[in-house]
C-alpha cells in the first residue's frame, strides 16, 4: 500500500504537542491541590494563633504558679492552663458582664445547663480568663460520677458545706442548673448552695451561655446581682432567691437571641470547622 503523504500546506501531528496537551490536566489537578493545602495550611495556623492569642493573659497567671501545686480544693493550675488551651482551640468565646463581678470578694454564679452539658466548667473557664482569677465550679455530672480530675480543675464537691467554705474564702463559683432540655429552658436552681452563699453573705449573679456545634463561636453573659424579692429569715428567703436567679438567666437567654446546645457534643472535632 503506498504511503500517505501529507497535503500541500499542512504539517504532520506535532507529537509533542499532543503530550503537552496531555499534560495541561495534570498541572491543573497539581495546582488545584496546592491552592487547596494552601488554604487548609493557612486555616489550621490562623486557628493555632487565635488560640495563643485567646489563652496568652491567663498562662501569664497561670505560669507564676509553681508547677504541680495544688491549692486547699484541689484544684492544678497547670492542668487548668492546658485544658484552657485546648478550650480555645474548640472555641472562640465571647464573654460579656463580667464587669458585675466582684473584684476581690467571692461569688456565686448560677449558668443553664442543657441536657449532656458540660456548661458550668465552660462558664467557669472563660469568665476566669477574663477576670485574671480562678474560677472554681460546682461539680456535678448527669451520666458520670465526679472525680478527682474535677477537682484538679477547679470543681467543688456538690455540697453546700464545700462551696460555703470556697465562698468564704472569698472565691467565684459557677453553679449549674439542673439540666433540662430545650435551649432556652432553664432547670431548677439547687436552693442548697443559694442558702451557702447567703450565709457567707455572697451576692449571687444569673449567667448564660451558648455555643453552636458546628462553629468555633461561643458566648458567656454575666448579668447584674440577683437579689431575693424581700427580706425575710428562715428557709424561705433561699428559695425565693434561687426562682429568682433561674428566672434573670431565662431572661439573658432570651436577650442573647442565639440558638446553641453547649452540649458534651460540641467538643467533637469535625464540629470546630464550620466557622468562626
Amino acid at each position: 500500500m503506498a504511503d500517505v503523504l501529507p497535503m500541500p500546506g499542512r504539517s504532520a501531528p506535532d507529537s509533542t504537542a499532543n503530550a503537552a496537551s496531555a499534560a495541561s490536566p495534570r498541572r491543573s489537578l497539581g495546582r488545584t491541590l496546592a491552592l487547596t493545602n494552601e488554604r487548609v495550611s493557612g486555616a489550621l495556623d490562623a486557628l493555632g494563633t487565635t488560640a495563643t492569642e485567646g489563652v496568652r493573659a491567663a498562662t501569664r497567671r497561670l505560669t507564676e504558679e509553681p508547677t504541680g501545686a495544688t491549692d486547699d480544693w484541689g484544684r492544678d493550675p497547670v492542668l487548668v492552663r492546658n485544658i484552657m488551651f485546648l478550650a480555645q482551640l474548640r472555641w472562640n468565646v465571647s464573654t460579656g458582664g463580667d464587669q458585675h463581678l466582684p473584684k476581690r470578694r467571692g461569688a456565686l454564679i448560677v449558668v443553664n445547663s442543657p441536657r449532656l452539658s458540660n456548661s458550668a466548667i465552660f462558664t467557669a473557664f472563660a469568665i476566669s480568663e477574663a477576670i485574671d482569677r480562678p474560677v472554681r465550679f460546682v461539680a456535678k455530672r448527669e451520666l458520670l460520677p465526679v472525680t478527682a480530675f474535677d477537682q484538679r480543675i477547679g470543681g467543688l464537691q456538690d455540697h453546700p458545706d464545700e462551696v460555703a467554705g470556697a465562698l468564704r474564702a472569698d472565691e467565684i463559683v459557677v453553679l449549674g442548673a439542673d439540666p433540662v432540655n430545650g435551649l432556652r429552658s432553664v432547670g431548677s436552681v439547687d436552693h442548697t448552695v443559694i442558702g451557702a452563699a447567703l450565709a457567707t453573705s455572697t451576692r449571687v449573679f444569673p449567667a448564660a451561655a451558648t455555643s453552636t456545634p458546628f462553629a468555633r463561636r461561643a458566648r458567656v453573659e454575666v448579668g447584674r446581682a440577683t437579689h431575693p424579692p424581700r427580706k425575710r429569715r428562715g428557709p424561705l428567703t433561699e428559695l425565693e432567691l434561687a426562682d429568682r436567679v433561674r428566672s434573670d438567666v431565662h431572661a439573658l437567654l432570651t436577650e442573647m437571641g442565639e440558638l446553641g446546645t453547649g452540649t458534651a457534643f460540641d467538643w467533637l472535632p469535625m464540629a470546630g470547622m464550620g466557622g468562626s
